[in-house]
């Protein structure tokens, strides 16, 4: 389960990084790995994104800190769009 958690989060980074996010795999002792992402033109906007496995159908979804889930793991581009919408500074 962690490798193919670890590769989703991985392939979600670099896409925020298109975006012009910064972006990395954080991975703690305890606890799960997410992406932590932050927008570099307005630091204080930013986010940690995690990947889990849906018990109801056999799908990864990516969720949002408080645990929503945000969008399929299999389309990393398109959560992407959606964090770099919810991070974009007013004006961008």
């Amino acid at each position: 389960m962690g490798g193919d958690n670890v590769g989703h989060l991985e392939r979600l980074a670099a896409e925020l990084g298109t975006h012009g996010l910064l972006a990395r795999v954080v991975r703690t002792q305890s606890g799960r790995p997410f992406v932590r992402v932050i927008n570099p033109a307005a630091t204080s906007l930013s986010e940690n994104v995690t990947c889990r496995p849906n018990a109801e159908v056999p799908d990864w979804w990516y969720c949002w800190s408080w645990g929503e889930r945000m969008h399929t793991a299999d389309d990393p581009a398109g959560a992407a769009t959606k964090v770099a919408r919810v991070l974009a500074a007013v004006g961008e």
